[in-house]
């Protein structure tokens, strides 16, 4: 498996575009994002947690009742979430893209992001899919950031791998800032792939990986509406379909994971107002379910993450966020380390304080990459969560985040 250039373009047979087309006040920001394959494909997805789900959720999940689906249209700027039209206007976003690419209107996946409660004009998105659909191309980056809203950063990443000799290729991008928490952090998250996967078994992989990847990524603690998650398959590769649980199976799990796990990583380090990426490695555990709860916890701690921004080795507000993690876990046990690319240092030794020295952790936490490492010496399960530093920055954007 190798890293590889072209985000959701670089599966045969997948084409993007974004444009700017009006939802958004701005006209330097993109605020439409298409996706489209030639073939139509097996898809899967997983969404929100939260009761109150956008309209294009709800628009998506029918669409993908088949497991199939030929492509993907999003808006930015407008959640298009609380609205009394709002499964309306994901419907007629979704006919209104299906005829100008000759498709079922069906087999598309809709998605929105933005501001909760606004009507979503149709009217802005009516004028700008002829251009959407003339842009199609090698365009994996303009469609990402057409899904951005306070995001600084682009997401997005593609691998190659090999199904029985044969190369195939999957390729994603995301967004997400804040709103991000576990259980469908806040994000959208769009994948597509060339390999040749069944619908049911492309929904397993998908729903086994989201597990242990965007459900252990939390900025802000608050779990978004709009959360989607979908992944496209064309088959244009041309291996021999994956149908069963087998070593292709495992191989496309393996490149699906590298693509989710960066994701993941990118989707943290760019929280709002973040300027550290946090990552909480567990290791001792008694089982898996401890090691995340425990690794969660700590992730989601907001003192723990002032602590982080401020460069400070307060260990103690580590093992607080363990102690309310509601786990069975002996605290006597517990060691914690902070690492970075400075290097790393012990500053808890089975639930007690040690000597170290002050000078080097400052040094060490001063770093945008930190991993806190927990050792519970209670067992052999572990687990990762991702996180980020909280800072001034972050009331200053959601302080006036819809005005």
């Amino acid at each position: 498996m190798k890293i590889i250039n072209g985000g959701v373009c670089a599966a045969k047979g997948f084409t993007a575009s974004g444009i700017h087309c009006g939802i958004r006040m701005n006209k330097t920001k993109k605020d439409l994002a298409l996706i489209y394959s030639e073939k139509i494909c097996s898809a899967a997805a997983v969404y929100t947690t939260n009761l109150v789900k956008g309209a294009p959720l709800t628009v998506t999940k029918n669409h993908l009742a088949d497991g199939k689906a030929q492509a993907v249209i999003c808006n930015s700027g407008n959640a298009n979430t609380c609205n009394a039209n709002g499964v309306q206007v994901a419907n007629e976003m979704s006919c209104l893209i299906a005829n100008e690419l000759g498709i079922g209107a069906e087999d598309i996946v809709v998605a929105s992001t933005g501001v909760i409660g606004q009507p979503l004009n149709i009217e802005p998105i009516k004028k700008g899919i002829p251009e959407l659909v003339r842009n199609l191309g090698d365009n994996s980056s303009d469609a990402a950031h057409g899904i951005m809203t306070t995001d600084t950063k682009l997401k997005e990443i593609a691998v190659s791998f090999d199904i029985d000799g044969i190369e195939c290729k999957i390729g994603g991008i995301a967004k997400g800032s804040g709103m991000i928490h576990p259980d469908m952090a806040t994000m959208l998250v769009f994948i597509t792939t060339d390999c040749a996967i069944s619908s049911s078994l492309l929904q397993k992989a998908l729903s086994s990986d989201i597990k242990d990847t965007f459900n252990m990524v939390s900025v802000d603690g608050d779990t978004s509406t709009n959360d989607m998650v979908t992944v496209l398959a064309n088959g244009m590769a041309g291996n021999k379909e994956i149908t069963e649980e087998d070593e292709s199976f495992r191989a496309f799990m393996k490149a699906l994971n590298t693509v989710t796990v960066y994701l993941c990583r990118c989707i943290a380090a760019d929280g709002e107002g973040a300027t550290k990426l946090l990552e909480c490695s567990v290791s001792g555990a008694k089982d898996i379910k401890t090691a995340k709860k425990v690794a969660k916890s700590v992730i989601c701690s907001s003192l723990t993450k002032a602590a982080m921004f401020g460069a400070d080795a307060n260990w103690g507000r580590v093992l607080c966020a363990i102690g309310y993690a509601k786990c069975d876990v002996d605290v006597s046990k517990v060691d914690v380390s902070f690492k970075s690319k400075k290097g790393i240092i012990d500053v808890c030794k089975q639930g007690s304080g040690i000597d170290f020295s002050e000078e080097k952790a400052k040094e060490i936490l001063l770093e945008n990459e930190i991993e806190i490492i927990i050792g519970l010496g209670d067992g052999d399960s572990s687990a990762t969560a991702w996180g980020c530093d909280l800072t001034y920055d972050y009331v200053k954007i959601n302080g006036d985040y819809r005005t």
